[in-house]
C-alpha cells in the first residue's frame, strides 16, 4: 500500500484541502481527509487533479512543430508536408519519436493517450515481417514513457473524395492501407490487448473510406472505442454532399458508425442537423483547438454539441503544443470569440473534458476521478508559479499550463517527479528522434 498526501485535491466538486490517497495495485483504495502528512506519505503540493486524457494524438506529427510556418497555406498544403515526413518513418524511428512524444505528454499531465494510428506499412505499401510492427512500436513507446495507450487503429482505403467518387491512393498513402476493411480487421485482430493497452478502431474519414466499407469496420469494432475524423474541412463536406448527397455526419449515422462508443474528432463544420444527430446518438466529440487554429480549420460549435448531448473531450492532435490545459483554455477562448460571451464552459466542465470524458472515450471508464476503485492517476499542479500564484484553486484549469505540472502518477507509479520524467531529458530525446528525420529529407 502506498499513500499520497495532497495539499489539496479535486475530488469531483472542486479542490478540498488535506487529502490522503491510499493506492493498492495501481488502484485508489481509499480517499480520506487528513490535515497533515505522516512520515509514510509521499507529499504532493499544489492542487492534485485526476490524470488527463489526451484523446486524439498523431505522434509522428510532433516532428513538424516549428517547421511549417515559412509561408501561407491551408490544411491541404500542410498535409503535403506531413506526407513527406510520413515517408521517412520506420518502426525503429517511430519507437524513438513516439517514446519522446509520450514522455512530453506525461510532463504535461497526460496519463492516457489515444493514438489515431494509420502509418501501418512500409513506404510503397509492402508489408513488414510483423504486419503490426508500427503499432508495436507505439505500444512499446507508451510503456517506456509510463502512460496508458488506446491504440486507435485506423482503416484508410482511399486517396480522397470528389463528386465522382473516391480517388486512388497516392504513393505515400499506399502505406496507410490494408486494401479493404476485412483485411484491416484481420490485421487488427492480431493485436492483443495487454497491461496498460487497449486496442480501439478508427474510420480515418469519409474521404478515406468508401461507404460500403464502413459496416465491416463497425462490426469489427464492437466492444471497442471507435473514432473518426469528422468535418474538419469545408471541402470534405462539399465532396461528401456531391458524391453521397448528404453530410459526413448523416452518412456515418446511416451506416451505423455513430453512438456512445464512438468519438467524432473535430466536428468543425457541422450543420444544425448534424449537431442534433451527434448529440442524440450520444457520440462523443473531441475538440483539438490548438491544431484547429494552427491549420486554420475553423472553430467548431462545441458548446452546442455539448448541450445537444455529446460528451466533450480534448486532444493535442498534431502537437503544435503538447499541453492539454492550454487546449482547455483555447476551447473556452474560441467560444468567447464567436459568441461574444465569457464563461461558455465553466472550469469544472473543462476539467471533465480533460479527465472523465476523455478516459471514457478511450475505453478506460475506471479512470479520470480521484475516488476509491478508480485508477491511481494523479497530476499535481503548482499554485505558486508566475502563472498560477494567486489563482482560486477551483479556477486553476483556466490559468495553469504544462510548465506548472510537477508530479504525475500513472496507475500508482510516479512517472514525473518535480518536473522531471523518469526517462531523463525529454528535450534531448525529442531532438535525437526528430533531427535525423529532417536530415534524411
Amino acid at each position: 500500500m502506498t499513500t499520497f498526501w495532497c495539499e489539496s485535491a479535486d475530488l469531483g466538486a472542486g479542490p478540498v484541502p488535506g487529502v490522503r490517497i491510499a493506492v493498492d495495485g495501481g488502484v485508489i483504495a481509499a480517499v480520506d481527509r487528513a490535515p497533515a502528512p505522516t512520515a509514510a506519505d509521499s507529499r504532493l503540493g499544489g492542487v492534485v487533479l485526476p490524470g488527463l486524457a489526451n484523446t486524439h494524438s498523431h505522434a509522428f506529427h510532433r516532428a513538424l512543430r516549428g517547421r511549417t510556418h515559412d509561408g501561407r497555406g491551408t490544411f491541404w498544403t500542410w498535409r503535403r508536408r506531413m506526407y513527406g515526413l510520413a515517408e521517412r518513418l520506420d518502426p525503429d524511428g517511430y519507437l524513438g519519436l513516439a517514446r519522446a512524444v509520450y514522455a512530453e505528454m506525461a510532463l504535461a499531465g497526460t496519463t492516457c493517450v489515444g493514438e489515431f494510428h494509420y502509418l501501418h506499412h512500409p513506404p510503397g505499401g509492402g508489408r513488414y515481417a510483423d504486419p503490426n510492427a508500427m503499432a508495436e512500436a507505439l505500444i512499446a513507446a507508451a510503456a517506456d514513457a509510463g502512460v496508458r495507450l488506446t491504440l486507435l487503429d485506423a482503416c484508410y482505403l482511399a486517396g480522397g473524395l470528389e463528386g465522382a467518387g473516391h480517388l486512388p491512393l497516392d504513393a505515400v498513402q499506399a502505406r496507410f492501407s490494408d486494401g479493404d476493411a476485412d483485411a484491416w480487421a484481420r490485421r487488427v485482430a492480431a493485436l492483443p490487448e495487454r497491461t496498460g493497452v487497449r486496442i480501439g478502431s478508427a474510420v480515418h474519414s469519409v474521404r478515406a473510406m468508401p461507404a460500403d466499407q464502413l459496416p465491416a469496420v463497425v462490426e469489427a469494432s464492437a466492444g471497442r472505442p471507435l473514432h473518426v475524423h469528422l468535418s474538419e474541412q469545408v471541402a470534405e463536406n462539399e465532396a461528401c454532399r456531391a458524391h453521397h448527397g448528404r453530410t459526413p455526419t448523416r452518412l456515418l449515422h446511416e451506416r451505423g458508425v455513430l453512438g456512445p462508443s464512438t468519438t467524432a474528432v473535430h466536428a468543425t463544420h457541422v450543420t444544425a442537423d448534424d449537431v442534433a444527430t451527434l448529440g442524440g446518438s450520444g457520440t462523443s466529440v473531441c475538440a483539438c483547438p490548438g491544431t484547429e487554429a494552427d491549420l486554420a480549420d475553423g472553430i467548431g460549435p462545441f458548446r452546442r454539441l455539448r448541450d445537444a448531448g455529446s460528451p466533450l473531450c480534448l486532444g493535442s492532435d498534431q502537437h503544435v503544443t503538447t499541453d492539454l490545459l492550454a487546449e482547455a483554455r483555447l476551447l473556452e477562448a474560441h467560444e468567447r470569440l464567436v459568441s461574444g460571451e465569457r464563461g461558455r464552459f465553466r472550469p469544472a466542465e473543462l476539467l471533465e473534458a480533460l479527465t472523465v470524458a476523455g478516459h471514457r472515450a478511450l475505453g478506460w471508464p475506471d479512470a479520470g476521478r480521484i475516488a476509491p476503485g478508480s485508477r491511481a492517476d494523479l497530476v499535481a499542479v503548482r499554485t505558486d508559479s508566475p502563472r498560477t500564484a494567486g489563482c482560486a484553486p477551483d479556477q486553476l484549469v483556466a490559468a495553469a499550463g504544462a510548465a506548472d505540472v510537477h508530479t504525475v502518477v500513472v496507475d500508482g507509479r510516479v512517472v514525473v517527479a518535480d518536473g522531471h520524467h523518469v526517462l531523463g531529458d525529454v528535450g534531448r530525446l525529442l531532438t535525437q528522434a526528430i533531427e535525423p528525420l529532417w536530415a534524411a529529407g
